[in-house]
């Protein structure tokens, strides 16, 4: 299989950034463009939530519950017997695998789980042609480089000042980072009317963004949230799915037909 597409999802917390990471996934499916591969890379781990599954032990656990394994007794290299935990802690869903990073449960270094959770995206992408990664708010997981380069970057922001703000700064920290992704995309999402302000057209076209997507605030998703339903159980119909199943669409990447 060819290289995923791969969308990463970042923003300012608060703003639907795993709401929004959530319905790519949802969309996705629904134009028969699975399996795809979510990845939590928030250590505020939620992603499962809102797709409506559990995630039992995140790569942060697995890495604290090895720290004293020895191979000597087990007869695996430490290294191998991690990576084999960590892939039975890929949660399976219908038509999408997830997997969450999580955060330290213990003393130490995070450079190790990092390593070890960016060459299990690797080995795992190559059975997904599509990845959606929430990662936590800010540009912390793309500058540790958990993974090499993203086919679509998406910010999310709210349409405040403040909240446009952010993007802007957060466009220019991934300038300075260097981070590598091949279209930008600014999501300005939890808006009250229809059209997008003469700021959020400015701020696009400051930051070259690629597209800019407004999503309004909506009561079905809040209320599903509340209640704690999957966003695969909201109808497809509902205005923000729309909008962001139309979004993907202009994307131009072609479906791919479901898993036997």
């Amino acid at each position: 299989m060819a290289n995923p597409f791969t969308i990463a999802v970042t923003g300012k917390g608060g703003t639907g950034k795993t709401t929004v990471a959530a319905a790519l996934v949802a969309c996705l499916i629904d134009r028969g463009m699975a399996p795809v591969l979510a990845v939590d890379a928030d250590p505020n781990s939620c992603l499962d939530q809102v797709l409506g599954v559990e995630v039992k032990k995140t790569v942060g656990r697995i890495r604290e519950e090895s720290r004293d394994v020895d191979s000597r007794t087990t007869g695996i290299a430490k290294r191998e017997l991690v990576e084999v935990r960590i892939a039975e802690g890929l949660v399976e869903g219908h038509d999408f695998d997830l997997i969450a990073m999580g955060r330290p449960e213990g003393p130490g270094c995070y450079c190790y789980a990092n390593n070890l959770f960016s060459d299990v995206i690797i080995e795992l992408s190559s059975h997904y042609p599509y990845i959606v990664i929430d990662n936590e708010a800010g540009l912390e997981n793309l500058s540790r480089r958990l993974y090499k380069r993203a086919d679509l970057l998406v910010i999310c922001g709210d349409p405040s000042k403040r909240g446009l703000q952010t993007v802007r700064r957060l466009y220019e920290l991934a300038r300075e980072m260097g981070i590598e992704y091949g279209r930008l995309a600014v999501v300005v999402n939890m808006l009250r009317g229809t059209d997008l302000s003469d700021e959020v057209q400015t701020l696009a076209r400051d930051v070259k963004a690629d597209a800019v997507l407004g999503l309004p605030f909506d009561h079905e998703l809040s209320q599903a949230a509340e209640e704690g339903r999957s966003m695969l159980a909201i109808p497809k119909t509902n205005p923000v799915l729309a909008r962001i199943s139309d979004f993907i669409s202009g994307l131009g990447i072609t479906g791919v037909k479901h898993r036997g």
